[in-house]
């Protein structure tokens, strides 16, 4: 008999967890609460329309290729990545643009009209980037940080990289437009950072994006999760829908496996935990069998932001909108810190718009366009929002700039629509106050000072996602699970 994990959860972080350790031996079995696998990068299908739900940004492929090869198969034969140009169009609020690549001439071409005495900066800045990838994310990405000393023999690379600096800080020790300051720094926010108090480590981003460059998946991200999904059938392992943990069991200082709420007891050697972290420690656990992530410490710490969307599908197609469009509105400093500091529900915002029909037309029907816009807004923490009451107007006014900016006469081509508010990661992911990211990025919320990949306090209790090292985002997650190949015992040790 092959030792039995369990791992609770289906997002990206999970999935890539029931592989790596399928691929070692273990025999899996994934519970997700949900009716279909992602958490986060779960898909709604509606009026022939179909929406990825969170992700939507793939830069790093080569970590979904490792999947493919632990279980002897090629990514290419299941998927097609297709790199998409321009990474990111950025629309400033007097409508000028500037289209993010990896075309070194055509970005030295848009600096120029900009600011000609930055292109050396931004240059510079591209080198810095560099640096600080080749440590953080090649080094130390998949390396746990089970130790203060770990986090010490770090601290001379930390210095070198001036990682005490914030990634708006860094940016702008280098370029000296505003609007350049924050093309080259707005990366933390696809991760649940404030640009101007997440560390400069994320300034690896960028080189990330033009190393590897950025893509999208042909079917939508959801063809992604559906091919880890056969990865771990494959391997002869299971994903349960439908199956919420109400408690991680311990005894004697170890995970023995899970309870259900339906009171369905399941028994297991070790148990990985792809829920949202303070979750796992603040609801699924019993208290006295931890102390280092107690409720106290859970309800002190920083936590992203959340999120607003609005998915929806148009009876006319919009050709003339990229991929991906990040459209700022006539404030940036001011409004992060209405979010993020002040948890205030501001009148203006900053949007991210999605057009995956740029790329894959099977996504909406005939002459359709499928799109979600995105708005960056506070948790559910010490605000007064009712998203019961303010959902629908906070569309309305969504829907009425991007009829004036974007999308001409838009509310009239609208078939079909969906909202997602910050109570729906509270109460349909289960992310603590709401946040979409988890704990915030923050240089005291990184490596050692974020929860443990191996728990603390709980022999055979493991986390990967969103909440651990090294944090949010696609490759952050899968790289959670990479770190499980560290810390967890061979399948030898329980059968042995």
């Amino acid at each position: 008999m092959k030792p039995h994990a369990i791992v609770i959860g289906s997002g990206f972080g999970g999935l890539a967890a029931a592989v790596r350790l399928g691929a070692r031996g273990y025999r899996v079995t994934v519970l997700e609460q949900l009716d279909a696998p992602g958490g986060r990068a779960y898909v709604f299908r509606q009026d022939g329309f179909t929406f990825d739900a969170g992700p939507t940004i793939i830069t790093a492929p080569f970590l979904l290729e490792e999947l493919w090869r632990l279980c002897g198969r090629r990514l290419q034969d299941d998927l097609e990545l297709r790199a998409v140009q321009p990474f990111y169009r950025i629309r400033f609020h007097d409508g000028e643009i500037l289209d993010c690549s990896d075309d070194d001439g055509l970005m030295a071409r848009q600096i120029g009209k900009f600011a000609p005495t930055d292109i050396d900066g931004y240059r510079g800045f591209l080198k810095a980037s560099e640096a600080i990838y080749a440590v953080a994310f090649e080094r130390l990405a998949h390396v746990p940080f089970d130790s203060f000393a770990d986090m010490c023999r770090l601290i001379p690379e930390l210095l070198r990289l001036r990682s005490y600096r914030s990634i708006y800080g860094l940016v702008s020790s280098f370029v000296k437009h505003p609007r350049l300051r924050f093309a080259l720094s707005f990366h933390p926010l696809f991760v649940g950072g404030n640009p101007f108090t997440t560390t400069s480590i994320y300034g690896l981003i960028a080189f990330l994006e033009r190393r590897w460059g950025v893509h999208f998946a042909m079917g939508g991200t959801g063809a992604i999760v559906n091919g880890l999904v056969d990865l771990i059938h494959g391997q002869g392992n299971r994903v349960r829908y439908g199956a919420r943990v109400a408690q991680i069991t311990v005894e004697e200082g170890r995970a023995r496996g899970v309870r259900l709420t339906s009171g369905e007891e399941i028994k297991s050697d070790i148990v990985v935990s792809n829920a949202d972290a303070a979750m796992t420690y603040g609801n699924l656990l019993p208290a006295a069998s931890h102390r280092h992530w107690n409720a106290r410490k859970l309800a002190r710490a920083h936590y992203s932001m959340s999120l607003f969307v609005w998915y929806f599908g148009t009876s006319r197609q919009y050709p003339e909108v990229p991929h991906h469009t990040i459209l700022l509105g006539p404030r940036y400093k001011e409004l992060l810190y209405d979010i993020f500091e002040r948890g205030i529900l501001a009148d203006d915002f900053s949007l991210y718009l999605h057009r995956p029909t740029t790329t894959d037309a099977s996504l909406a029907p005939a002459g359709c366009d499928a799109f979600y816009v995105l708005s960056p807004v506070p948790h559910l923490g010490g605000n007064n929002v009712d998203w019961g009451v303010m959902a629908e107007k906070y569309r309305r006014a969504i829907a009425l700039h991007l009829s004036a900016t974007l999308l001409p006469d838009l509310e009239s081509h609208v078939v079909s629509s969906r909202i997602m508010t910050p109570l729906d990661f509270r109460d349909r992911l289960l992310s603590y106050q709401g946040a979409a990211f988890g704990l915030a990025p923050a240089l005291t919320q990184s490596a050692w000072f974020r929860p443990h990949n191996r728990s603390e306090d709980i022999e055979h209790l493991y986390l990967v996602g969103a909440g651990t090292h090294p944090g949010a985002g696609v490759p952050g997650v899968l790289s959670s699970a990479r770190v499980l190949d560290t810390v967890v015992p061979d399948a030898a040790f329980f059968s042995g």
